[in-house]
């Protein structure tokens, strides 16, 4: 069994930053795909950004050139850099991997952005 550790979230002003990580701990072989999605009330959960177990990274488009993926392989562990926060950016943000053939979910993190 895998387990996910999410921490990093918080109240930051708009325009701030933020830098959310994910440890996955457990029985672990490989781990593919890292990702972040998110949900604010009312919200379906959408894809933020994606990692690969390649380094290839891809990102939604409301958060291109403010958000920041990445992956330590050494330590199971994924990461969000967030900048230029802003209001609309508001939500529960989880962490899921697939890891060994099965997905994990994270407990998710809230991210408040507001003066």
């Amino acid at each position: 069994q895998v387990q996910l550790v999410e921490s990093g979230g918080g109240l930051v002003q708009p325009g701030g930053s933020l830098r959310l990580s994910c440890a996955a701990s457990g029985t672990i072989f490989s781990i593919n795909t890292m990702d972040w999605y998110r949900q604010a009330p009312g919200k379906q959960r959408e894809l933020v950004a994606r990692v690969t177990s390649g380094g290839s990274t891809n990102y939604a488009d409301s958060v291109k050139g403010r958000f920041t993926i990445s992956r330590d392989n050494a330590k199971n562990t994924v990461y969000l850099q967030m900048n230029s926060l802003k209001p609309e950016d508001t939500a529960v943000y989880y962490c899921y991997i697939i890891s060994d053939g099965r997905q994990y979910w994270g407990q998710g993190t809230q991210v408040t952005v507001s003066s």
